[in-house]
């Protein structure tokens, strides 16, 4: 077994794509839209779905914000240096909402940015030997 894909709701399809895509290097994998269902499916990754783990991004056409609520927790993304990752994320108008430091309690250097739809992300510092 594997997991496949993650499915986040968002609220505007294009502004998402855009994030996933210019902001975090992602590329769009495929995208269909059902009419009669009044939704569109558009999955993101880094590699094909059959070599890793992507993203499903489901924009149902009739609405435009959701509660998160409390049971999500995050993403998680490896980078090579979180402090550079976030000035990155920055300077293309992503929303850095923990700046790169060691996590609490602990010495793994973590981030947090946020999506447009307040999805959040953690960024963790690949670690060296």
């Amino acid at each position: 077994m594997r997991i496949l894909h993650t499915m986040l709701r968002v609220g505007n399809l294009e502004r998402s794509i855009a994030f996933y895509t210019n902001v975090l290097g992602m590329r769009v994998l495929r995208s269909t839209e059902y009419p009669s269902g009044r939704f569109t499916n558009t999955f993101v990754g880094y590699q094909d779905e059959s070599a890793d783990h992507v993203l499903e991004l489901t924009y149902n056409w009739d609405t435009d914000a959701y509660d998160l609520g409390t049971a999500y927790g995050h993403i998680a993304l490896e980078v090579d240096n979180a402090y550079e990752a976030c000035d990155r994320i920055r300077t293309l108008g992503g929303k850095v909402v923990r700046e790169a430091g060691p996590m609490k309690h602990g010495t793994t250097v973590i981030a947090f940015v946020e999506d447009p739809d307040g999805y959040k992300i953690e960024l963790i510092q690949k670690k060296t030997a």
